[in-house]
Parts: C-alpha cells; sequence; structure tokens
C-alpha cells in the first residue's frame, strides 16, 4: 500500500535518538554563520553537539506542529506555509 514503507521510515526515525544532520556540514554552517558576526568565537568539542541537539530538537518540533496544520487544512501533503506559520506562531 502507497505510504507503508514512508510511515515505517517516519516510526524508525522518531523511535532513534541518534543526530540525524551530519556533523560536519552541520559545524561548517554553526561556524559560517558565527563568523558574521566577527567575534572571534570559538567552541569547544562537546559544544557543537549541544548546538546540533538543540537545533534537530527544534526543527522536529517545528514539523510536528506543521503537521498538525497540515491536517487541520484536511491535506496529506506539508507545504512551506504550513512551516511557514507553525514558525511565526510557535517560533
Amino acid at each position: 500500500r502507497p505510504g507503508t514503507v514512508a510511515l515505517r521510515e517516519i516510526r524508525r526515525f522518531q523511535a532513534s535518538t541518534a543526530l540525524l544532520i551530519p556533523k560536519g556540514p552541520f559545524q561548517r554552517l554553526v561556524r559560517e554563520i558565527t563568523s558574521l558576526f566577527k567575534l572571534g568565537a570559538r567552541f569547544r568539542p562537546n559544544a557543537m553537539d549541544i548546538i546540533q541537539e538543540a537545533a534537530e530538537a527544534h526543527l522536529v518540533e517545528i514539523f510536528g506542529y506543521s503537521n498538525v496544520e497540515t491536517a487541520h487544512a484536511k491535506r496529506k501533503t506539508l507545504q512551506s506555509k504550513d512551516l511557514v506559520l507553525a514558525y511565526k506562531l510557535r517560533g
């Protein structure tokens, strides 16, 4: 049936506690953003892990709210406007 594999993957990822965004690209992005402020910021090794954990938790929360909004609109497909609304209301 359509969507069965997708639902199984969603449940597997929801049960997982592992970080899903690759560490290298995430760290480069954080360093690039902090360099814009020209503070000369340096990070302890575990600081990046903590920042990534918080960022992924925030994304999961926003996507969860977006799914509720999608269901409320009687749609099955998540649209960018759902994410924008979730971020504005709860961001």
